[in-house]
């Protein structure tokens, strides 16, 4: 129940809203909040039967966390075993989360020590949808969280660094850390990341696999946590194989009602599967010039020659250019404080549409956001002050430009694939950075605030989370034993055109030799 407050913490409420109660207004709203939280409590301690999402395969058993011996590349949260259907796109496939996914029954951390005592009651979409495809879900992924995290390296994070099964100096990157290690070394076939300016392709591209991030919105997001701009947040399918990437986005994607994000666009199904041995004869691929930019030698060199195997299979391959994709980063930069801190602000999972709403989950992270903020990633801090400064500077017109300025971004690349169906550029322009620890607290400080907007990893990857193309990171091969990883780019929900030209390529070549782990 609200202890009721008195007129000094009333005019002090008013002040941090940016009004003024004179004293002799304040006994009068003293009295009206005295009323009005009353009639909250009533309706709090009132019983009254509330919605839930759906639930399958509510028998599992309880999980635990894994040893160092067990999970020698520390790519694992939780490890559980939740068996789905006996049938099914992913009947005999092992399906991992991201650590901010909701399973029912197991942690749900965020990444964070503060979350550890969070168990869920409630099953993503993705979950629900897996399970009755016939997955068994093995666990949960470390990750690059509310507190920090190891992908791109630093210093700061509650559960250890995930290591790149490639090399283990080296960093695997984020925020799906753990799920690429994990797809990489084999240990689990699909897992489901989010990608938020290329946190599933990053990860998938350093680690060696294959990672999806698919069309805005064609997955529901219902049950996944997020701290950025929802715009420009997604969730999607990492693997070893184009089979597993394409098995896993049929049997998952959908209009489900849940995610508000989903629009008149997004089908009730798909079907990539049909289509996805039918080659590239006659397929039209568009070498991105300005997605080679600053790409390392090794880099370059191994996605051109990706591209030339598509050639010698029948695709037809020419060079395109796309002058916005050297500027389209600094309007995704605008739109991400102002959009984060109204997720702060709002609370999570948002409001104002007719949807399920986790009260459990809403209430761990806004606690979480109200009494121990200090905890948060210093990035994460310094995207609330720079969202709270920009929106007192420019009154939400930072916003409002950086949302509607994309339209003419987006139309920059579909005039560019009106000439062609695929576009192919570097995932990453460098292979996975060895991991270099800081000295101390306020070095890794530094790290934390400079990686903010100087990380060349996302150079190809953030566009298209701001223009919201399905994207797929494919490995090509590696470079001072490294994996190095091709992005093909594709036309709003023609993620079936992205999985044959990499089908294609995937069956072209060696490919196990290719990337295996030495």
């Amino acid at each position: 129940m609200f202890a009721v407050p008195d007129a000094d913490e009333v005019r002090d409420t008013a002040a941090h809203l940016g009004f003024t109660i004179s004293a002799d207004e304040a006994a009068l709203y003293t009295e009206a909040v005295a009323q009005n939280l009353a009639l909250i409590d009533e309706f709090v301690m009132e019983r009254l039967p509330e919605s839930s999402p759906p639930a399958a395969f509510t028998q599992r058993s309880p999980g635990y966390r894994p040893s160092a011996a067990e999970d020698p590349l520390n790519a694992w949260m939780w490890k559980c075993h939740v068996e789905g259907a006996a049938e099914g796109l992913l009947a005999g496939r092992t399906v991992s989360l991201k650590d901010h996914i909701a399973l029912a029954g197991s942690p749900l951390t965020f990444g964070s020590f503060v979350m550890e005592d969070f168990i869920p009651d409630f099953d993503a979409t993705v979950v629900t949808r897996s399970l009755e495809a016939g997955a068994t879900i093995t666990g949960k992924n470390v990750m690059n969280g509310l507190t920090g995290g190891f992908g791109f390296g630093g210093g700061l994070g509650d559960y250890g660094r995930p290591k790149n099964p490639h090399n283990p100096a080296h960093v695997t990157g984020g925020s799906s850390s753990g799920s690429g290690a994990a797809v990489a070394a084999g240990e689990v076939d699909i897992s489901f990341g989010g990608d938020q300016g290329g946190s599933i392709r990053i990860p998938a591209a350093w680690s060696g696999c294959y990672g999806l991030k698919p069309t805005f919105g064609l997955i529901s997001h219902f049950g996944i946590g997020f701290g950025s701009d929802q715009s420009v947040d997604f969730t999607g399918p990492m693997a070893r194989s184009v089979e597993d990437i394409a098995a896993a986005l049929q049997a998952v994607a959908g209009h489900d009602g849940l995610d508000p994000r989903q629009g008149r666009a997004v089908p009730e199904t798909v079907d990539v599967m049909s289509t996805l041995a039918d080659g590239v004869s006659g397929l039209r691929i568009g070498i991105l010039d300005e997605g080679f930019a600053g790409a390392q030698e090794g880099v370059s060199d191994l996605v051109h020659a990706a591209v030339a195997v598509l050639s010698d299979a029948g695709a037809k391959v020419e060079t395109v250019s796309v002058a916005q994709h050297l500027t389209i980063n600094r309007a995704a930069r605008a739109l991400q404080p102002e959009g984060s801190k109204a997720v702060f602000d709002t609370g999570f999972f948002g409001s104002f549409t007719k949807t399920h709403y986790p009260a459990s989950l809403i209430a761990a992270v806004n606690r979480v956001w109200a009494e121990q903020p200090d905890l948060l990633l210093p990035r994460t801090k310094l995207n609330y002050l720079v969202g709270e400064i920009s929106r007192r500077t420019y009154q939400g017109r930072v916003y409002a430009k950086a949302q509607n300025v994309r339209a003419g971004f987006a139309a920059a690349y579909d005039a560019a694939m009106a000439e062609v169906d695929v576009l192919v550029m570097p995932t990453c322009l460098l292979t996975a950075p060895e991991f270099e620890a800081p000295v101390n607290r306020l070095e890794s400080v530094a790290e934390s605030l400079l990686h903010a907007n100087t990380n060349p990893a996302v150079v190809n990857t953030q566009p298209f989370n701001y223009t919201g193309h399905p994207a797929l990171a494919v490995p090509v091969g590696k470079s001072g034993g490294l994996p190095v990883s091709m992005q093909i780019v594709g036309k709003a929900m023609d993620e079936a055109t992205i999985l044959r030209t990499a089908y294609a390529f995937q069956h072209s070549v060696d490919f196990a030799s290719m990337i295996a782990v030495e």
